[in-house]
């Protein structure tokens, strides 16, 4: 059963995927030159570590702040991405994924590289977004995942992009459904508008109630405040601007808003 497969991976029912957002890296706009790559690598380091001390059941690593962001990344954005998770490896002690934005090939090419277990990506729909005519080819990924050998590679299907809308005019219910039936997502992860706005509750519940056997994440905007409510219309969350100092998307990570997160999570975790 498809359901089973997130307790397997990371052992508690409605998991916490935080996401470790790397800093601009070569080939970037705003990479720092001075600082370099073992810039990038600190940085990442000490979220990684504020992050598993807080208590996240998982950790998805992501470009970021490789602003703005291409739909086919530069292959040097998949070379520095997999040198910093390589580097890092021997400090995770929680299941990992990558994100690299907004390229499920090059997603897939560097989960299995380092050893992901997931990826989350567009990967279906066509949409108009601020990055342009935004269109996918999830035939292509599948068949890419499976001749690269990475069909242990779970994928995250995000359906309500951000800073995108699906061009063809469909309800959510609809492209849930659909999106079960031709694709066979891993899970399908429910989003707000941008990077730290809270996911609607209602779309939650009815994505949720649109499918059959596939676990529906909520993906941004979840908060201390929140959290209860939104892990109680989905199978878990992706989280990470309530993770930074203040909750500011720019912030390095902060261990005491982990921690006191991931205490209310525990807390509602009781009650199941």
């Amino acid at each position: 059963m498809l359901m089973n497969w997130m307790e397997e991976v990371f052992k508690v029912k409605k998991p916490i995927i935080a996401m470790c957002h790397l800093q601009a890296i070569p080939g970037d706009p705003y990479y720092d030159e001075a600082g370099g790559m073992e810039a990038v690598v600190e940085a990442a380091r000490r979220d990684l570590d504020a992050l598993q001390r807080g208590g996240v059941d998982g950790v998805m690593f992501s470009n970021e702040f490789s602003m703005p962001y291409l739909t086919k990344v530069e292959p040097i954005t998949q070379a520095a991405m997999a040198y910093v998770i390589g580097r890092l490896k021997e400090n995770i002690g929680v299941p990992y994924g990558v994100n690299c934005l907004w390229d499920p090939i090059a997603s897939l090419d560097v989960a299995k590289a380092v050893g992901g277990s997931f990826i989350r990506e567009i990967i279906s729909g066509v949409y108009a977004s601020d990055f342009g005519l935004w269109n996918t080819n999830a035939g292509e990924t599948a068949r890419h995942r499976a001749r690269i050998g990475a069909d242990n590679v779970k994928m995250l299907y995000n359906i309500v992009p951000e800073a995108a809308r699906y061009l063809a005019d469909r309800s959510i219910a609809d492209i849930a459904r659909s999106t079960e039936f031709n694709h066979r997502p891993d899970a399908i992860c429910v989003s707000g508008l941008t990077a730290g706005s809270e996911t609607d509750t209602q779309v939650l519940t009815t994505v949720k109630a649109s499918v059959k056997r596939t676990p529906v994440l909520c993906n941004t905007g979840c908060t201390k405040e929140n959290i209860a409510r939104q892990l109680s219309h989905s199978d878990g969350a992706v989280c990470a601007t309530t993770f930074k100092v203040n909750g500011v998307f720019e912030n390095a990570v902060d261990y005491e808003r982990v921690k006191a997160f991931m205490d209310e999570v525990k807390r509602f975790r009781e009650k199941l």
